[in-house]
């Protein structure tokens, strides 16, 4: 059974994300909406975490090392200007993808293992990293003719 790999990946998935989020509204704290916004994405995905101990003792967690290469290729710390602030937006969307997917692939394995408290954490938690894709996505439109039109 490889539910403890699974595991592993989203703990330390979720983790990154929430330290990414934390930088880039520390970094841009000037854009009102991304400090305040990111600092609760940040607080949802430390839920997250939180969210992942009980299986994490149930199950086991195996460290793989692909969240913490993902994060130190896409994410080397928070960027400045607009075209900045598009690029840590576009590395978080990129990063809560990761997170999004394993909570699919995690869903899976709870409905192979009829594990129905697994089956609601997964569902709780893959819609709130769905709603963060969404600002993500939604915010970076708003930056993309600014940053990229606009000199």
């Amino acid at each position: 059974m490889h539910v403890a790999h699974y595991l592993g990946l989203l703990h330390r998935a979720e983790a990154n994300l929430a330290d990414a989020y934390r930088q880039v509204g520390q970094a841009h704290a000037a854009e009102a909406d991304v400090f305040h916004i990111a600092g609760r994405l940040a607080a949802q995905c430390d839920t997250h975490v939180e969210r992942l101990a009980p299986f994490v003792e149930r199950y086991s967690e195996e460290a793989p090392g692909e969240p913490e290469r993902l994060h130190a290729e896409l994410f080397a710390g928070a960027r400045s200007g607009g075209l900045g602030l598009l690029r840590d937006l576009h590395d978080l969307y990129l990063m809560a993808s990761y997170a999004d997917i394993t909570w699919t692939m995690l869903g899976q394995a709870a409905a192979g293992l009829r594990d129905d408290d697994l089956a609601a954490a997964v569902t709780a938690c893959e819609g709130e990293t769905a709603t963060q894709l969404l600002w993500l996505r939604t915010r970076m439109k708003a930056a993309a003719p600014q940053a990229l039109v606009v000199a």
